[in-house]
């Protein structure tokens, strides 16, 4: 049932539409041709019913569809009004924090990739008219990445929104504003459904701000960061240096916004150890179609969350082509309690598929080092001492392996390197090996398997 209010503003009245929105799925990201039908659905999503439906197709056009209007004026708008609200509504839910936890607050609900993660969440990028192919690629490689998305992303996940699905929530919300006779009150309920979920202190503080992050492991690595800004076109530009070198930018219309990106990219591309040994991991280095895993992305995401490490890290390394014909190669890095692991992909006519190749890399990997410590394992236990009697004659590594002496194994855990070492070049050829000695050291009766 529909319902029609008036909020003061002599000769207007909307409608709030009661109908539920509708999730995105992986089905749902192709775009909807028919101008008539993307108007009804995303006044559904909005639950509202514009006066000036004309409005609504200008806040959905953009610059590359020259048969109508573009959004760019509504985005001008709609920037500052949706700053304003989010200002409000944060001066007024949290009464207690000061003015640099508010800035966090607001910047955070309105970024870049806030904004363009409630437009996938609501189907906002399907309504897109646009003559820019692409721009599709990009929207929907965003789109597919967000949908495997867990929390909310607050500082961007591993693709970097495209800047139009921003501007798309701004120019909406903006023509909301204008039909609702610029009234920033009447404007706030559609405003605060547009952007759930809303980014809240609790959120904020789940997941460590990144310039944070980055003055922290520069302090440790006794390094010195310097963030400068300039300011061209509208945008703000920071620039992170660290002893003097540059090693991430990023551009914002908020300057909070840019500061945050800028902090982010540093981070990735300092590829920081906290003391760990990086391991570029090579073993599948030349990846066909047939050897390349499906949902490789999803399943390292799994592996690195059932092992609790952190989530992988993707970048875009190379972008070959012309605009018509892109071609990416992309790598990932992941860090365990010890080791970062680190592996690009082969090159792709996607970056989510040259994503997915460089998972594909590190999952082989992965697998491919447990064979290697698996059989090293299987050698060694050939010259360790079972306290088992009578174990010579249904001998099995897998009935060794119950007996494997817990502080043997710690120091295999621990020591990524021994499968490289002598000790497991002694292992595969027979010899005692230090770590076979200091088992026997543990066990000193029993028998030597093979004698």
């Amino acid at each position: 049932m529909n319902s029609f209010e008036n909020h003061g503003v002599p000769g207007f009245s909307y409608t709030v539409v009661d109908s539920p929105r509708q999730p995105v799925t992986q089905d749902t990201n192709d775009p909807v041709p028919d101008l008539a039908a993307a108007l009804r659905a995303v006044e559904k999503v909005l639950q509202y019913k514009f006066g000036r439906v004309e409005l609504l197709e200008e806040a959905l056009t953009h610059s590359s569809y020259t048969d109508s209007a573009c959004y760019e004026r509504l985005e001008f708008i709609g920037d500052s009004a949706l700053g304003l609200a989010v200002s409000n509504y944060v001066f007024l839910t949290y009464p207690n924090l000061d003015q640099g936890q508010l800035s966090l607050l607001r910047a955070a609900n309105i970024s870049t990739e806030k904004l363009a993660r409630a437009a996938v969440k609501h189907g906002l990028h399907r309504y897109i008219r646009h003559n820019a192919a692409p721009l599709h690629e990009k929207v929907r490689d965003f789109a597919l990445a967000v949908e495997e998305e867990g929390e909310t992303e607050v500082y961007g996940g591993e693709i970097r929104a495209p800047k139009i699905l921003a501007d798309i929530v701004e120019s909406v919300a903006a023509a909301v504003y204008v039909d609702c006779g610029f009234d920033l009150k009447a404007s706030w309920p559609i405003f605060e459904r547009l952007l759930e979920p809303l980014v809240t202190l609790d959120v904020l503080q789940r997941q460590p701000q990144p310039v944070t992050m980055l003055f922290e492991l520069c302090q440790k690595e006794r390094k010195q960061v310097n963030i400068t800004y300039s300011k061209e076109g509208g945008y703000n530009f920071a620039y992170v240096f660290v002893d003097g070198e540059l090693i991430g930018s990023a551009s914002a219309k908020q300057k909070e916004n840019a500061k945050l990106h800028a902090a982010k990219d540093a981070l990735q591309k300092l590829s920081y150890n906290n003391g760990c040994k990086v391991i570029n991991v090579d073993y599948y280095s030349e990846l066909n179609d047939s050897s390349e895993i499906d949902g490789a992305k999803h399943k390292l995401h799994e592996i690195c969350g059932k092992k609790k490490w952190p989530k992988p890290i993707y970048r875009t390394e190379e972008e070959k082509g012309p605009a018509h014909d892109k071609r990416y190669i992309c790598s990932v890095r992941v860090e365990t309690a010890t080791t970062q692991l680190s592996a690009k992909g082969e090159e792709r006519s996607r970056i989510r598929d040259a994503e997915n190749s460089a998972a594909t890399t590190i999952i082989l990997g992965l697998q491919q080092s447990n064979k290697v410590r698996d059989k090293a394992q299987r050698a060694i236990f050939v010259d360790v001492r079972c306290p088992v009697e009578g174990c010579e004659e249904n001998w099995q590594p897998k009935i060794l392996r119950n007996f494997l002496d817990d502080e043997v194994r710690k120091i295999w855990e621990i020591n990524h390197e021994f499968w490289n070492s002598e000790d497991a070049q002694v292992a595969g050829s027979g010899e005692s090996s230090d770590l076979d000695k200091k088992f026997d050291a543990k066990n000193p009766t029993g028998h030597q398997d093979g004698n």
